[in-house]
């Protein structure tokens, strides 16, 4: 005698077919000063993109969070790393020029341009759809200002002959349920005198103090441009280093959770809204429902 037997049924997936994310990309390092003469320019602020994407079931979409660059020490500063959610790459931030053992250096370009050293140096070129040009120094022979690094909504400022340019601001975003705004450029420095370069709302470093110092940072998980170094007289200064990245993720809170984040990520994960929101803050490794 034949017996029927019952077919398994497993659980049908309920996942979603789009998603929304933001991927910002690390932020460069501040250009480090020369002693007796000029300052570094800013960090350029990480790429910054943000739409939505479609997404099938068993299917591995890798996630890499950028880190920042690192601020010069008598050079310039280098550029952030980039960030990536699938297809989707955000360009690291370009390094700040700087003044020093190496020469003095135009910014560098990337997501958005590092500012140019003091003098007469320009900064780098943003990428088109993700950030802004860096800042120039100030179009003279003098040891003063640097620009700032571009940021992901407006240009760094120019330096001029007695203070260095801002660093351009930031792009806000409330993907996670509040506003909130990254990619800020960071700020130029000066020599002996004069006002530093503020970092860019969204994360960007300050220049060093006027009196010669070191840069500030770009904030953590912004892409923030680290601020570049002031000169004096009797020291080397460095630049700060950028700020690392961030990737995010939300859809409808009714679909399924990821069945898998790789164990390389730190991530965070919330309910808010109506949605389900993954924030990785580090790493890299795959991801699938």
């Amino acid at each position: 005698m034949i017996i029927a037997r019952a077919a398994v049924v497993g659980t049908a997936k309920n996942n979603p077919t789009s998603v929304e994310y933001l991927v910002v990309a690390g932020g460069g390092g501040g250009g480090g000063s020369l002693d007796g003469g000029y300052p570094g320019g800013g960090g350029g602020a990480g790429g910054y993109r943000t739409s939505t994407l479609a997404v099938l079931p068993d299917t591995s979409y890798t996630v890499t969070v950028g880190a920042g660059g690192t601020g010069g020490s008598n050079a310039n500063g280098t550029d952030g790393t980039n960030s990536v959610f699938s297809t989707i790459t955000s360009t690291g931030g370009g390094g700040g020029g700087g003044a020093g053992g190496v020469g003095f250096s135009d910014g560098r370009n990337g997501g958005s341009g590092g500012g140019g050293s003091g003098g007469i140096y320009v900064g780098g070129t943003g990428t088109v759809g993700q950030g802004n040009d860096g800042g120039d120094a100030n179009n003279s022979a003098s040891s003063y200002g640097s620009g700032g690094g571009g940021g992901a909504t407006a240009a760094g400022a120019n330096g001029t002959s007695s203070s260095g340019g801002n660093g351009g601001n930031g792009t806000a975003s409330s993907i996670t349920g509040s506003s909130v705004t990254r990619a800020g450029g960071g700020g130029g420095g000066v020599y002996t005198t004069g006002t530093i370069g503020t970092g860019g709302t969204g994360g960007g470093g300050n220049a060093g103090t006027a009196t010669g110092g070191n840069g500030n940072p770009g904030t953590t998980n912004t892409g923030g441009g680290g601020g570049g170094s002031s000169a004096n007289a009797s020291n080397l200064f460095d630049g700060g280093n950028g700020g690392s990245g961030i990737v995010i993720i939300r859809y409808a809170d009714s679909f399924d959770s990821l069945g898998n984040i790789d164990a390389g990520l730190t991530y965070s994960f919330t309910q808010s809204g109506g949605y389900k929101i993954y924030e990785f803050t580090q790493g890299t490794g795959p991801v699938s429902w």
